[in-house]
């Protein structure tokens, strides 16, 4: 746990010092003062650190699932008899990943105006799909966050708390980031125990 925890604190570092535009270049780990108390940085800055914090959480778990394992859902033949649950409208592990990836986009194209690198179309009846294919939906989870990272650069002091047209009910380009970030963890943690239940230790964990 003690590595982990220095894992983490070295990674929000390098987020955090490196310079807008730069992220995936500087994201090398290598150690790097901690801003000083008190100073400020950018609101893409701060930003890039919680997606970067998400997408080397997200992409190693949708890597880690065996590719056999990506129609994977939980199902009532998987728990108690007793149990009521209806899992018919469960997603499988590939349309997890996929809606991650589609969601991804759909936020941060929103609170920059940028437009997709991707037919968001195709990417939408992809995460409909119960039989996604690993190496696709995998694709455009990593596309959707290397594009979350370029959204992030919109913002600046000027207009982070600048309303803009709400977004599923937030309206400022910081708290439709924020959401983002919070709506991948949502995922994620449902993703952990689809791993779990085929046997298999989160790659973070």
């Amino acid at each position: 746990m003690r590595v982990r925890v220095i894992w983490f604190a070295v990674f929000c570092a390098v987020l955090t010092a490196a310079k807008p535009g730069k992220i995936g270049a500087q994201m090398s780990m290598s150690k790097m003062p901690e801003p000083a108390i008190g100073s400020q940085v950018s609101p893409a800055a701060a930003l890039h650190r919680e997606i970067g914090i998400l997408e080397m959480e997200m992409v190693p778990l949708a890597k880690a699932m065996p590719a056999d394992k990506y129609s994977f859902a939980p199902s009532a033949a998987i728990f108690a008899g007793s149990q009521k649950t209806d899992f018919a409208t469960v997603r499988t592990f590939g349309q997890q990943v996929a809606h991650v990836a589609e969601a991804n986009y759909y936020f941060f194209m929103s609170l920059s105006g940028l437009k997709p690198d991707v037919d968001m179309k195709a990417l939408d009846a992809m995460q409909k799909d119960p039989n996604v294919k690993k190496d696709e939906a995998v694709k455009m989870l990593e596309m959707s966050f290397a594009f979350g990272h370029k959204a992030v650069e919109t913002i600046t002091t000027a207009n982070a708390f600048e309303v803009i047209k709400a977004v599923d009910g937030m309206n400022t380009r910081v708290t439709v980031a924020g959401f983002a970030v919070a709506h991948g963890y949502d995922h994620y943690g449902q993703m952990v125990e689809y791993l779990r239940m085929n046997g298999m230790k989160p790659p973070s964990m």
